[in-house]
């Protein structure tokens, strides 16, 4: 009987130490989220209004030359106004490769990227979260919609992260030991 105490003591305490350290990475990583913190209390907001779907999801490659999807692809209507899902300073507002393209530098040496994006804004402007950066223009390939803005997100050169837990809160889900 004690023993079994014991195994569930231990289980309980592994449990609890787990949850702690999950709590101490989400933090680190996501920086401190209250839990009623609201979507204007966040950093980082959705670049299309309403919410869009996820057409095609972030696939990054094993290495970075080889091919992938560097971002996600939202649904989205020919000429609907994209905005800057964070404050930041406007890099580039141009072509590249035939496709327009709007790119955002954040504090924390994060850039976004909105393509095909027709900018609404010019190159060296500093911009808040939420403010109309362009609209979508249709066209982009693999798209299952009339048109899809992909979004992508990176920090430094190449480490190309997925956008989308900069707008969601993570899901963590606890295994018994």
């Amino acid at each position: 009987m004690r023993k079994a105490a014991a195994r569930r003591s231990a289980s309980r305490s592994a449990c609890l130490a787990a949850l702690v350290l999950l709590t101490a990475v989400s933090s680190a990583t996501t920086g401190p989220r209250p839990a009623e913190a609201g979507p204007t209390d966040r950093l980082f907001g959705w670049p299309l209004d309403p919410r869009p779907v996820v057409g095609r999801a972030f696939d990054p490659p094993e290495q970075n030359w080889l091919a992938g999807h560097r971002g996600v692809d939202l649904t989205a209507a020919p000429g609907q106004t994209v905005r800057s899902a964070g404050e930041g300073i406007v890099v580039f507002a141009g072509t590249v490769a035939g496709k327009p393209v709007v790119s955002v530098d954040h504090p924390g040496g994060l850039r976004t990227t909105y393509e095909p994006v027709v900018a609404a804004v010019e190159s060296g402007r500093r911009v808040g979260r939420g403010h109309p950066i362009g609209t979508v223009e249709a066209g982009h390939e693999g798209c299952p919609s009339a048109a899809c803005l992909h979004w992508g997100l990176r920090r430094d050169r190449d480490d190309y992260l997925d956008p989308l837990p900069l707008v969601e809160r993570p899901v963590i889900r606890l295994h018994p030991v």
